[in-house]
């Protein structure tokens, strides 16, 4: 990918996103199936853990990646649409109509730097143990999906003192009604 202007870098993320104590900051990526035909967003929430995947129907272009991802965000609430992280692939082409769509801060990772977005890399690997190397993904419906991210926020992680993505989500989402009712009345 040319580098543009209008990429940020990693670098300039604030610290909010780096120490991980406010929700809403995502990492990307995509998982490829068997001949490059097929394609998954991976979505990582940096706090939580919380995965998402998104089916792309059509194909992994720049333009269907950008329309799946406005898809994901724009059903999240907005306290949960802070931040966006991926590599610098092409699939990213469309990043200023992402952020201008969903209001998402999108960050780029230095070249070759995959664990610069290391829940994601985390959870690729966790990800295979579903959807083996060299499958068709496109077998897997968005349910099926779906089913697979449950269950993966479901499990406990050390990281986060044994609590699931989940737990961590519900609690997140306690404040933030607690909050949002105190300040009506």
């Amino acid at each position: 990918m040319k580098q543009s202007t209008t990429m940020r870098s990693i670098h300039t993320r604030l610290a909010s996103v780096e120490t991980r104590r406010q929700v809403g900051h995502w990492e990307c990526d995509l998982i490829v199936g068997a001949a490059q035909r097929s394609a998954i967003a991976t979505l990582v929430e940096r706090t939580t853990r919380l995965t998402l995947l998104v089916k792309l129907d059509r194909d992994h272009s720049a333009s269907s990646v950008g329309d799946a991802l406005i898809g994901a965000f724009t059903r999240l609430p907005t306290g949960l649409r802070r931040s966006l992280t991926w590599d610098q692939g092409n699939k990213m082409f469309h990043h200023e109509r992402i952020e201008h769509a969903t209001g998402v801060t999108i960050y780029f990772a230095d070249p070759h730097s995959p664990w610069q977005r290391g829940s994601n890399e985390n959870v690729n690997g966790l990800l295979r143990q579903y959807l083996p190397k060299g499958t068709d993904l496109r077998a897997w419906t968005a349910q099926q999906l779906d089913e697979i991210a449950t269950e993966l926020n479901h499990r406990p992680r050390q990281c986060r003192s044994d609590r699931s993505p989940h737990q961590l989500m519900q609690q997140w989402h306690r404040r933030h009604t607690t909050t949002t009712i105190r300040n009506v009345h």
